[in-house]
């Protein structure tokens, strides 16, 4: 069994893919783990591409840092280790800050998911694109309230069933939810 805080193989390829589509050059990630989708992230960007990648635990960064080494992509990183939501709000401050990214991934916290996405809408410029991972949650977003759940699976189900809903019905966005890994549902901003 997969490990299920890893980005899967199918959606890595996705990522890559779609980053090359979107021409982006200025990305942030919040939740790396051991930096999976970071490295597909990086290889899709030009040399002078920039990730703003933040997690809370720098040790499961530096297990996969390298292998982004290898890739002669870590200087295109900016890692934060520390909760992110502190970061966003210092970003938000400045004006200069505001649209500026072309392409955000989210795959930390899902009790935090609705909290960044009113920070992030800020930061991604008008065409740029916000993915948010675990969106199907295991299946759990459709399964009956009594499903037998894992607790972890329970617990945070109707966090992202919170965000789901939130995400279907902000008009500042056009969103496509895709059954890749464990469901991503991708945010273009649309104003």
């Amino acid at each position: 069994m997969a490990n299920i805080m890893t980005t899967s193989a199918d959606e890595g390829q996705f990522l890559n893919m779609l980053l090359k589509l979107v021409n982006a050059k200025n990305t942030m990630e919040i939740g790396v783990y051991t930096g999976y989708s970071l490295l597909a992230t990086a290889l899709a960007l030009p040399d002078d591409g920039k990730i703003l990648a933040m997690d809370i635990n720098r040790e499961n960064y530096e297990l996969g840092l390298p292998v982004i080494q290898k890739a002669g992509v870590a200087h295109k990183i900016d890692f934060r280790e520390g909760p992110a939501l502190p970061v966003l709000d210092l970003l938000i401050q400045d004006e200069k800050n505001h649209g500026s990214f072309d392409f955000i991934f989210v795959d930390a916290d899902k009790d935090n998911y609705l909290n960044y996405h009113k920070r992030l809408i800020e930061l991604v410029k008008v065409g740029g694109v916000i993915g948010y991972d675990n969106t199907l949650w295991n299946g759990s977003v459709v399964a009956p309230p009594d499903a037998p759940l894992r607790k972890y699976v329970r617990y945070y189900r109707d966090f992202v069933l919170e965000l789901n809903k939130a995400l279907a019905a902000d008009p500042r966005i056009e969103i496509c939810m895709l059954p890749v890994g464990d469901g991503v549902t991708i945010c273009r901003r649309i104003k």
